[in-house]
């Protein structure tokens, strides 16, 4: 194991004999970690965490600290990130809370730039990146391949559908349905993410069947159970090669609570 002579690590700390820790770093009691991650110099990981392999955290990243709920009393709650992640300097990552899940999550292959800010019971799903300086407050739950904006704030329990692209600096008070590209202080839905869409090998078919949804939802003049009905129409079109993608759309829409981007 490559532990740095002035870093300190707890002897109840379960680390892979692969890991490397900087100088400086810190890393407490309850903290577990896979193979092949590295620890940068001055690094904080403490709380209930566990953290998968490969992982890179840069320096002076904070991690499995308590959570900033005034509720929060030192219960176990947990922080679990997943393999392959990349976080860069000065990111906070907090542990959940017993009103929620108990649990914050990372998912696998995500870009985390510096400053981010990822609050209590947050879930973010696979091969996501957020920019410098994206802050998500509690709750808020994001979806798999998604791009989040610099300096972009997300209120309390909005959540993200897949594929979806926020734009700079963005307020997100609503959901954002997947597939979408919106941007703005008010947020607004401008557009299909389609070069992200391309990038992920998405075919011609199921762009084009995802475009008509978009119409559908914002320019069609529907109510948004007017719209829901339309895309369900959707099904079979293109031989079925967007199905998969319209039950996307329709599980989200479902599910939101606190109305989506307009």
């Amino acid at each position: 194991m490559a532990i740095h002579p002035t870093a300190i690590v707890d002897p109840a700390a379960e680390l892979d004999s692969s890991v490397e820790v900087g100088a400086y770093s810190l890393i407490g009691p309850h903290v577990k970690i896979g193979a092949g991650t590295k620890v940068g110099p001055h690094v904080v990981i403490e709380g209930h965490t566990t953290i998968g392999r490969d992982n890179t955290f840069f320096q002076f990243s904070s991690i499995g600290a308590a959570n900033q709920d005034k509720k929060y009393a030192g219960e176990p709650t947990t922080l679990v990130i997943g393999d392959r992640n990349t976080i860069r300097e000065f990111c906070t990552l907090n542990v959940g809370t017993v009103q929620d899940r108990g649990e914050t999550t990372l998912g696998h292959d995500n870009w985390i730039m510096a400053y981010c800010h990822l609050a209590h019971d947050v879930v973010i799903g696979n091969e996501c990146v957020l920019a410098n300086g994206a802050t998500l407050a509690g709750h808020v739950q994001v979806g798999d391949h998604v791009t989040i904006g610099g300096l972009t704030g997300i209120l309390q329990r909005m959540r993200i559908g897949d594929h979806a692209m926020i734009g700079f600096q963005a307020h997100v008070a609503q959901d954002v349905p997947p597939f979408m590209t919106v941007d703005g202080n008010p947020l607004s839905a401008r557009a299909v993410n389609v070069v992200g869409l391309k990038r992920r090998d998405f075919s011609a078919e199921r762009i084009g069947v995802i475009r008509q949804m978009y119409k559908l939802i914002y320019r069609s003049g529907h109510t948004l159970d007017e719209a829901k009905a339309a895309i369900e129409a959707l099904r079979g079109s293109e031989g079925g090669a967007a199905d998969g993608d319209i039950d996307t759309m329709l599980t989200f829409l479902a599910a939101s609570t606190r109305g989506i981007v307009r």
